[in-house]
């Protein structure tokens, strides 16, 4: 029987005269029996009929056919849906430092501080791009004078124990501010400031005076009165609420663990599934806290944590597992400069040597050394970048020839054989620098010792631990500081560099002093309309650039790395570290897809 033939008997395709050949007809119950028998036996007819070979592009076939019906569903379901946030999930976070006051009037360290943003809330807040918008506040107005700020209170927002939020929780969170009993570190920003109540949902902030930055004050996260109210002032800084806080936030505080030494390692949030704004997609957020970076990344190597709230661009090599992470690298406005105290010393005096210093300093390697790239150079108080102001100022670039020609042109013209430069009288060109105990800043004095040494300047480098230091920079007891300073999104750096903050417990770590700069500073202070303030800041940086009352060396970027299962995070630009939390409420882990 040829091939043909075969073909035609298993798919059923004979000819009228053979089916003609029944003798008689067959019950319906005989026919289907004989048909599953031969059909059976068709099937063991395959090997026989087809080759090898072409059984197996058969079953390829048949398996194509299979799987694309299979997929076909599920191709189109991918094709006209997309992925978007879905509730669930827990991020693990690793924080440096210790949680004692979880407290927006008495938070002083960073994980406090991170905390605190979780939890609490302000009237306003700042979005992704530094720009302050509504928070608890619905909306405010400022009057014609410029003089007083009202707020008008979302209505319905509640605190974490169901309790709602009115104009009494504001009130009593800025008067506990004000009041020096309950020793808060935010009493500065609100002296001076008069709070009143409209009505349930609405107050009144007076200024004495006109103040441009002091919407900024107005990111401070409100306390609960009802909850807070009976603790007295003394007990303020005593009382649980402290560890176990109640607030308005995203978050709300579910549990904690001590260690044997009753110092909390492990602190555990969860949404706030009744937040005024949009309710946060992560359900549970871990905090465990370590004493140092090197402990913390020794602990995500290990796996007991995923991420890293705060990692130093040194130790991103320390760091296992990179593939895993997400490193998030955000701007934030501060920087960090030599500060020259020229009353400590008569050499920092003479200008040409403050210009000498500068032009014999390379950012950029120290940048490339200390910060692996991660950081710009800063040629000015007010950071290019972040404030809307004239970047075409002057700089004072590296050019050790420029260096080394303002030296010849002053007493220290001569060089001894160890490449350091004297005077007629054989005294040696030699400074002192101060800064902590900090391994970043010891690497940068040491670069600088090894730059400047290169024209000529011998560099001497002082270490001291924080409170040290912090002593030292309260008597001005050095000659060149090496010191960071931290600004605001809507900068004041009146406390910076005005004549009136030379001393303790003002920040004019330079000791500067210029009637101009003076007048700048505090004109800008009452000017709101940002155009005009910010012409007056540029005015400013153009004084103090020429001045050389310091050396502005970089401002490093602030990275925090998570696991890659985080998704959603938007910031770009932060005011503090704590900030990297803003809008945790849109990160999500878990996803769904939705039609298109």
């Amino acid at each position: 029987m040829d091939k043909q033939r075969q073909l035609d008997d298993f798919f059923g395709l004979t000819s009228e005269n053979e089916d003609k050949k029944s003798p008689h007809k067959k019950s319906l119950k005989e026919m289907l029996h004989n048909k599953n028998r031969g059909f059976r036996a068709k099937l063991r007819l395959l090997p026989k009929i087809f080759s090898k070979k072409e059984r197996y592009i058969i079953l390829v076939f048949l398996l194509i056919i299979v799987g694309s019906l299979i997929s076909l569903p599920i191709t189109s379901y991918y094709h006209f849906t997309i992925p978007v946030p879905s509730y669930g999930g827990t991020i693990k976070e690793g924080l440096i430092g210790e949680a004692r006051h979880i407290n927006p009037l008495l938070s002083q360290s960073d994980a406090d501080r991170d905390l605190v943003n979780l939890i609490f809330s302000g009237l306003l807040q700042y979005n992704e791009k530094g720009q302050l918008i509504p928070d608890l506040a619905l909306s405010y107005e400022v009057s014609p004078d410029e003089l007083n700020y009202t707020f008008k209170l979302r209505e319905g927002a509640k605190w974490h124990d169901d309790e709602p939020i009115t104009a009494d929780d504001v009130v009593f969170t800025i008067q506990a501010a004000q009041n020096p009993d309950y020793g808060s570190l935010q009493r500065i920003n609100w002296q001076g400031v008069e709070v009143e109540k409209a009505d349930e949902y609405t107050i009144i902030l007076k200024l004495k005076n006109k103040y441009s930055q002091f919407l900024n004050n107005l990111t401070l996260p409100i306390l609960p009165a009802h909850a807070w109210e009976n603790v007295k002032p003394i007990n303020f800084a005593l009382s649980e609420l402290n560890i176990k806080p109640i607030g308005s936030g995203p978050y709300n505080f579910n549990k904690l663990q001590k260690n044997e030494s009753g110092k909390i390692n492990l602190y555990e949030l969860v949404s706030n599934r009744q937040f005024y704004g949009q309710r946060p997609f992560i359900d549970k957020v871990q905090f465990k806290f370590y004493e140092s970076e090197d402990e913390l990344i020794n602990s995500y190597n290990q796996g007991d944590t995923e991420n890293l709230g705060f990692v130093s661009s040194k130790n991103l090599a320390k760091v296992k597992f990179k593939n895993n992470l997400t490193i998030e690298e955000m701007t934030m406005p501060r920087y960090f400069g030599i500060f020259i105290n020229q009353n400590q010393s008569k050499i920092l005096s003479d200008k040409n040597i403050r210009l000498s210093l500068a032009h014999s300093t390379d950012k950029q390697s120290i940048i490339e050394k200390v910060l692996n790239g991660k950081g710009v150079p800063v040629d000015s108080p007010m950071l290019q970048g972040i404030y809307d102001i004239n970047e075409d100022i002057k700089k004072y670039d590296f050019n050790l020839g420029t260096a080394e020609e303002l030296l010849n042109k002053s007493e220290w013209n001569q060089k001894g054989e160890d490449g350091i430069r004297k005077n007629k009288n054989g005294d040696k060109l030699s400074l002192k620098i101060t800064t902590s105990t900090w391994p970043e800043l010891i690497e940068v004095t040491q670069i600088l010792k090894e730059q400047w040494k290169q024209a000529g300047i011998d560099l001497q480098i002082e270490t001291l631990p924080i409170s040290g230091l912090q002593q030292t920079i309260r008597d001005r007891n050095y000659e060149m500081l090496l010191f960071g300073e931290i600004l605001t999104l809507d900068p004041d750096p009146f406390s910076l560099w005005h004549s009136s903050q030379k001393r303790d417990p003002g920040l004019n770590l330079a000791l500067y002093d210029n009637k101009s700069v003076d007048t700048l500073l505090e004109d800008a202070r009452k000017t709101l309309n940002p155009t005009d303030r910010f012409s007056k800041y540029n005015e400013f940086q153009k004084l103090v650039i020429e001045d050389i009352p310091a050396i502005f060396l970089y401002s490093p970027q602030y990275l925090y790395a998570h696991n890659k299962k985080v998704r959603g995070f938007q910031n770009e630009i932060i005011a503090t570290p704590s900030d990297h939390f803003s809008l945790i409420e849109k990160w999500y882990i878990e996803t769904n897809r939705n039609f298109k």
